[in-house]
């Protein structure tokens, strides 16, 4: 998206967020902005296509700074999860994305409303593999129940919070309050068996993300999680080598997640550094690794 193009999805935002989205005509936008119609038409076919890019925009932002809580980070810890989880009522707070969300939703727009949904779903999505990192895959079974439950439950409790204890309201309260309720049910259902949804019922829901392999960064972080493990086993006895290996690791991780265009001569020459190693080299992790790192 272009700088011009990115302005005037901000100074949209800043409309809608003020007068409402259903308040806010085009010719606001235009007057506010300083562009002209016939440009506005350039980047947007319609008022709902911008409203769009608001939401995508600023979910992007908020899915690259909660990748990067997960750098050099065990993606098992749920504490990590926590800091996502308030991360994300931080970017929902800012960006006013409940208040634009219920517009949508009261409308007419039908089109508006399927795109919230798939939101919906992919946020389910993202607590269900985040939930199998935590839990482990023998809760698999469960994973999207939980995801359901947990979503619904952070929506409900937060809202009737915010109502009750404002200005005092803590949003860290809620999430490890949610957090300590979920960790209870897994168990719950794990032991009773209990299951209302298959978790591959999400592939119907989202075909897109299974087209092909994880997305990129999922597939990164997975993989160096694993090969991270793998250097804390097999260099136990070395703390040097195992300290110059994990920093490699964490190195390419931020070139690849954080730089819009990373220097691949600088990771071609990390991998080469880790295939130094006659413990690493040839390993079924670091090949993947290496693999992931190729496809990208």
């Amino acid at each position: 998206m272009n700088e011009r193009k990115q302005l005037v999805v901000k100074y949209a935002h800043q409309l809608f967020i003020e007068k409402g989205y259903q308040a806010t005509s085009i010719q606001d936008i235009l007057d506010y902005s300083g562009i002209s119609k016939g440009t506005f038409y350039n980047y947007f076919s319609s008022k709902s296509e911008l409203l769009k890019a608001v939401f995508l925009t600023s979910q992007e932002k908020f899915e690259k700074e909660r990748n990067e809580l997960l750098i050099g980070q065990n993606l098992a810890d749920i504490e990590i999860f926590i800091k996502q989880s308030e991360l994300q009522m931080h970017s929902n707070k800012n960006n006013k994305i409940f208040f634009l969300y219920e517009e949508v939703m009261i409308s007419n727009d039908s089109e508006l409303k399927n795109f919230i949904t798939h939101a919906k779903f992919q946020h389910i999505h993202w607590l269900s593999k985040r939930f199998l990192d935590i839990f482990g895959a023998d809760k698999k079974p469960y994973i999207l129940d939980c995801a359901i439950l947990y979503s619904g439950m952070m929506h409900q409790t937060i809202h009737f919070n915010a109502l009750a204890k404002e200005p005092e309201f803590n949003p860290t309260e809620i999430i490890r309050y949610c957090v300590d309720r979920i960790k209870s049910i897994f168990e719950d259902v794990s032991k009773s068996n209990a299951q209302l949804l298959e978790p591959d019922l999400i592939k119907q829901w989202l075909p897109e993300c299974f087209h092909n392999q994880q997305d990129f960064h999922t597939a990164l972080l997975h993989s160096a999680n694993d090969l991270k493990k793998m250097i804390l086993r097999l260099c136990q006895d070395d703390e040097a080598e195992r300290v110059k290996n994990l920093k490699l690791i964490h190195f390419i991780q931020e070139e690849l997640l954080q730089n819009v265009e990373p220097r691949t001569f600088l990771i071609e020459s990390a991998l080469l550094s880790l295939n130094t190693n006659p413990k690493l080299k040839n390993t079924l992790e670091l090949s993947e690794f290496e693999k992931i790192i190729a496809n990208n």
